[in-house]
């Protein structure tokens, strides 16, 4: 077998506060320099030899992927005045087919991805927009996942893609009601949206106005319209700690934008739109959700009084408002919740599982007394549900099916609690198949941006599960799952809760009987993969394989750089090193930095050439002072998509070949081949 490549070392000294520090793979940045094309490309050789054995497997499970979903599949049709608009896919396709009918009518294909897709190696598309008299379509086109998309408009009614064709755009696109203005967003150099500008159709780009400028580095926005249609809002948040709205009346888009309150550091607020909807009230017609004043999990203002007030046991994350009916998205208990509130009426949705997921679906009708939510849990298939605020019916409108027989009541899901050093507990949620004993699992973590890991339903999934596999994730500090204060003990100088959480976990579930002290797996991506590169310096030997995708993994580095995107709109996450306090925090814990010669477990790594979020030298620096360090012979293998970007490579087939080959690395470093799949007695 060829040795695995070695990176040369040409060692690149920096110096702050006091502290040294020797970079021997700082030149792997040179994206330019054909030393690092030729390294990254060896590496990718070696991996692909090292993982030939397992090829029979990968595609085992691939296969078995593909026999669970239905290809040629139909969305539930959503309602938008006189259409009902939907996606479908079809058997060998990569990506979706959007499209419209009005009842009883024939089928109008609006937008066919796979015929935009086609001489592309990569291919995204980002906002798509109806305009309000239904006649045009604004979409956008990524195709290298550079996130860098183009604007294209298509006329509905004749078919034809008209001239417009905005290039190097965020995503993002939002259009007014005239039906002839949009708005879009462009970047700064960091790839940090900066500036919103105002498009005439028929216009050239050099006549587009710019509307809004966003000039604090450490601020990104979005742009959107009420679901009132009545109002167009940029919302530019500082790392979900600080916020600030603009507001312009949708049917006057050549007024200026208006600032709602200025922003004022460490309060947030979000804006809804009433639209007239009478709550026995006084006051605007904007909702604000805010913690203003010490309301840690927000409360809901209107005119100043409160429709919700904060609650310690509930954290208010959002709000769907409707002409005569209020939805609040709460999470309780560290799971998410349905409210309902109108004049003399509040109540909570139920659920009946003890772990579970429950999102909005697509309401687009402001006029409407139904709500759709899309429901799903680690052994339930995403369920498209109607609910009527009214009468309280909910009408299932489509389970995802799952082909080959699949039966939920030969699973188990359980939500069990592991205790953190400082006492804290950590919820487990996680699935197993029933009869199992004591073998191998995979625990899979993030923890990061007050984002929630909640537990659904995987088709991939069922190939480890069928194999005796216990399918679990830690819930650690860092994301929202039980409020606010969850999220602030896993940031900044709190990060470190993050990794003793996960490996609280991980030791639980091995105590507990659910693992076998010499078969537990990990898997993490983005800041989840920084989580599983933290874990395996602290505690190596708890870990028998670990796949660590896109890993956010050379901290001190990469936030010290304020050219890199996301760096400076990420100091509320992680802190400033340029501050001597949190430069000694980062670097306790830095991955890339923490690396000692000892034994570490099989470890696979993935990342992108074009990945503007996690740029791919952070993954290829790690693998390269792992492989000088490490002392065991274990595998160490870097996969890089030379033509993608974070999210990985594009169409759906191309995703479920990229998790059968995970699953298949972890099985084949386990030790089990296709011909001898795991079983647990």
């Amino acid at each position: 077998m060829t040795l695995a490549p070695a990176a040369n070392r040409i060692p690149v000294i920096h110096h702050l506060h006091g502290d040294t520090r020797t970079d021997d793979y700082y030149w792997l940045r040179e994206r330019e320099n054909p030393a690092v094309t030729q390294y990254l490309e060896a590496e990718n050789a070696y991996t692909e030899q090292v993982m030939d054995p397992a090829k029979p497997l990968q595609e085992k499970i691939y296969q078995e992927i593909l026999s669970r979903i239905q290809q040629t599949d139909l969305d539930v049709p959503v309602k938008r005045g006189k259409y009902f608009y939907y996606s479908r896919t079809v058997e060998g396709k990569q990506y979706p087919i959007f499209c419209r009918n009005q009842q009883e009518a024939p089928e109008e294909v609006i937008l066919d991805a796979n015929q935009l897709a086609e001489n592309h190696k990569y291919f995204a598309l980002g906002a798509l927009s109806i305009s309000e008299d239904q006649h045009l379509l604004g979409y956008q086109v990524d195709t290298d996942g550079a996130e860098e998309f183009t604007i294209f408009v298509k006329d509905l009614t004749t078919g034809e893609t008209l001239p417009e064709r905005i290039e190097k755009t965020s995503a993002g696109f939002t259009w007014a009601n005239d039906n002839r203005t949009f708005f879009y967003t462009t970047f700064d150099e960091t790839k940090r949206p900066e500036k919103v500008w105002r498009h005439v159709l028929g216009t050239e780009r050099a006549f587009d106005i710019k509307v809004f400028e966003e000039f604090d580095p450490r601020f990104t926005f979005e742009t959107h319209k009420t679901r009132s249609h009545h109002y167009i809002l940029i919302t530019s948040i500082n790392a979900s700690t600080t916020s600030e709205v603009w507001y312009l009346d949708a049917n006057t888009p050549y007024q200026p934008f208006e600032l709602f309150r200025p922003r004022v550091d460490g309060v947030e607020y979000y804006l809804d739109h009433r639209g007239g909807a009478d709550f026995s009230l006084p006051g605007p017609d904007f909702l604000v959700r805010t913690n203003e004043n010490g309301a840690t999990n927000f409360k809901l203002l209107q005119g100043g009084a409160e429709i919700w007030p904060e609650r310690k046991d509930a954290t208010l994350e959002d709000t769907d408002c409707f002409e005569d009916f209020l939805v609040l998205h709460t999470r309780e208990r560290g799971l998410p919740c349905i409210r309902v509130i109108a004049p003399g009426v509040s109540y909570e949705i139920e659920f009946p599982e003890p772990a579970y997921t429950v999102a909005p679906g697509d309401n687009a009708e402001y006029q409407s007394n139904t709500y759709r939510f899309i429901y799903t849990s680690q052994i339930t298939p995403p369920s498209v549900y109607d609910f009527d605020l009214v009468t309280k019916e909910r009408t299932l409108k489509k389970q995802t099916p799952v082909l080959g027989g699949y039966d939920p009541g030969q699973y188990v899901a359980e939500r069990i609690h592991a205790t953190a050093p400082d006492g804290t507990p950590v919820a487990i949620s996680l699935v197993h198949k029933m009869g199992i004993a004591k073998g191998p699992a995979l625990l899979n973590g993030y923890g990061s941006y007050g984002l929630n890991d909640d537990p659904t339903f995987s088709y991939s999934s069922l190939s480890l599960l069928d194999r005796g596999f216990v399918v679990a994730i830690a819930h650690v500090r860092g994301g929202s799952e039980y409020g606010r204060s969850w999220f602030e003990s896993g940031r900044l100088l709190h990060k470190r809760n993050t990794f003793t959480d996960f490996i609280a976990c991980a030791v639980h579930l091995i105590k507990e009987g659910y693992c076998a002290p010499d078969q537990l797996t990990a898997m993490g991506g983005s800041a989840g993969g920084l989580l599983m590169g933290a874990v395996i310096n602290m505690r190596p030997d708890l870990f028998r394989s670990v796949v660590a995708n896109v890993p956010f993994v050379d901290v001190v580095t990469t936030m010290l750089d304020p050219t890199i995107p996301l760096t400076t709109g990420e100091y509320d996450q992680w802190g400033n090193p340029e501050e001597k306090l949190y430069y000694d925090y980062m670097k306790s814990y830095s991955p890339y930095d923490n690396v000692e010669p000892k034994d570490y477990p099989n470890l696979l790594v993935t990342t992108g050439l074009n990945d503007p979020r996690v740029a791919y030298w952070e993954p290829a620096k790690w693998v390269a002072r792992l492989r000088a360090m490490k002392t065991d012979h274990n595998l160490l293998l870097l996969k890089t998509e030379m033509g993608a970007g974070h999210a990985g490579p594009s169409g759906r087939y191309a995703h479920y070949r990229e998790t059968a080959f995970f699953y298949a690395f972890l099985l084949f470093s386990l030790g089990f081949e296709e011909e001898s799949p795991l079983t647990r007695t």
